[in-house]
């Protein structure tokens, strides 16, 4: 660690995942002195996107956080000669492959903060192409907007109709002309509402398995909320509700760490914290690393990067593939594919898996080619076992052509509420979830237990916003700016022209 860097900070923070980035970068706006550094010589912790190589040396490594990782290549088929492991490794840096992958809703919480927080211009997106379910084996397109419906060729003329009316009545629901079924439904599950709607099979398994995303226990309240929340995203960007990030998730952890870093963050990895200590007033702690002696006022850390948080466990189960050929029929796949998702159900509809399909349109991968993200709840310490139940039903039926295979666990602390002597603040690691509302609001969480009084990632402004006091805005030049506002002009002109929604 460098003998200029300053011995006192407001704020230290260990791990630069999501949730760790946010608050940085929160505090930095606020006018705090952030350090944050990482054990890693990358961004983003288990919120990090990898080349091939450098996926495949992870795996292969021992990891606190990441673990039970197994990878194989497999033989390219007779119809993709050209894809060896050879050419794969040599396209290599072509790959963007995200250990925590999700999508956001348009209307969601991450979009929301994006957007006030004015760090969508950090970053760029692409709205999902196809919202998929499996029905009676089939890989088919969910209908998603008012087209959509009247277009689709798999629901019949009086499907439709049904199908409208429905999501009309969920769409109303909360409003006073709804408060019957709110009361008829009150302690009953979302599934027997839909069979007193008199859908089709084929609605019900549309509307469960991938716009409401329930399991028949769920209770009537909730999927009419997780409707809703669907509902509520269409139409913004695209032709479904989500948006995936350009060239991978493992971007989003590093918009954060650019805004925290043009306010003052800053950045040292490769850097680990070998002790943290109370000062004897009790007011600041004392952080040991590389043989230099920080003072911080308080202290965020991730799981697994410094002692304290309890042994940790296989929370989430992940798999993923690279393929020649993709899921579904051509119709799903036009232009060479875009980005797709599928929910997977198994045990009944008890347990459930995400798969995320990507082509070259996201920038996670050469053209040509197919990755294939599969996420579930970790059951076990196997997480090929895990997701048996999945990978069977997509490629027994699909059969698309596999070239690589991977398979590895994310962990969880066992103890979440490890007491330690210093008043650390614990973030939790990624949940088991779609989106990112999760991992925000343990930000939010965090953040407001530093600072109460203060708001949380306020919007920062555009570069010809910046004006010093005194002088005129209308003759405001790059040239008339101190050196270090200067400095951050040219930080934020570079970084305002990277978001756009790709079509």
């Amino acid at each position: 660690m460098s003998d200029d860097l300053p011995e006192e900070f407001d704020l230290v923070v260990i791990g630069t995942g999501f949730a760790e980035s946010c608050i940085a970068a929160g505090a930095s706006r606020i006018g705090k002195t952030v350090l944050h550094i990482d054990t890693n010589e990358y961004y983003g912790d288990v919120w990090s996107s990898f080349s091939l190589d450098a996926f495949n040396n992870l795996l292969d490594q021992s990891n606190s956080t990441l673990r039970n990782g197994s990878y194989t290549w497999h033989e390219p088929a007779e119809e993709s000669p050209s894809w060896t492991r050879e050419k794969l490794l040599e396209k290599s840096r072509r790959f963007s492959l995200d250990l925590s992958p999700r999508v956001a809703y348009s209307a969601g919480e991450l979009v929301n903060l994006l957007i006030k927080s004015n760090i969508c211009r950090y970053a760029e997106f692409r709205a999902l192409d196809h919202v998929c379910m499996l029905y009676n084996n089939e890989l088919v397109s969910v209908p998603c907007s008012r087209s959509d419906v009247f277009n689709t060729k798999t629901l019949t003329i009086v499907e439709k109709r049904l199908l409208m009316k429905f999501l009309t009545a969920c769409n109303d629901y909360g409003e006073d002309k709804c408060n019957e079924d709110s009361l008829a439904f009150r302690g009953r599950t979302f599934y027997e509402y839909l069979q007193a709607q008199r859908v089709t099979d084929k609605i019900a398994t549309c509307v469960m398995q991938a716009i409401a995303m329930c399991t028949p226990s769920s209770s009537f309240e909730e999927g009419m909320q997780r409707t809703q929340r669907f509902l509520g995203s269409l139409g913004r960007y695209g032709n479904t509700p989500f948006l995936f990030p350009m060239y991978g998730c493992g971007e989003l952890p590093q918009c954060f760490c650019r805004l925290c870093a043009v306010y003052g963050g800053i950045y040292c990895l490769k850097r680990s914290v070998d002790d943290i200590t109370v000062a004897p007033d009790l007011n600041e702690l004392l952080l040991s690393s590389s043989g230099k002696t920080l003072r911080a006022k308080h202290v965020v850390c991730a799981p697994g990067h410094v002692r304290g948080h309890g042994e940790l466990r296989a929370h989430i189960s992940r798999g993923l593939f690279i393929a020649s050929s993709p899921l579904g029929s051509e119709e799903l796949n036009k232009g060479g594919g875009g980005v797709n998702l599928l929910r997977l159900l198994a045990d009944d509809g008890q347990r459930e898996a995400f798969l995320l399909q990507l082509s070259h349109f996201s920038g996670t991968c050469p053209e040509g080619l197919y990755i294939f993200h599969l996420t579930t709840a970790a059951k076990s310490e196997d997480p090929a076992a895990d997701l048996a139940a999945f990978t069977e039903q997509l490629f027994q039926t699909n059969a698309p052509q596999i070239l690589y295979s991977a398979y590895f666990s994310i962990a969880t602390p066992t103890n979440t509420n490890a007491t330690t002597a210093m008043p650390i603040y614990w973030t939790a690691p990624p949940a088991y979830e779609l989106d990112y509302e999760a991992a925000i609001a343990n930000a939010r969480e965090i953040f407001g237990k530093l600072y109460e009084d203060a708001e949380f990632l306020p919007r920062a402004p555009d570069p010809e916003e910046i004006v010093v006091d005194g002088e005129d805005p209308s003759a405001l030049n790059e040239h008339s700016l101190p050196e270090d506002l200067r400095a951050q002009l040219h930080d934020l002109e570079q970084a305002a022209q990277q978001m756009e929604i790709a079509e």
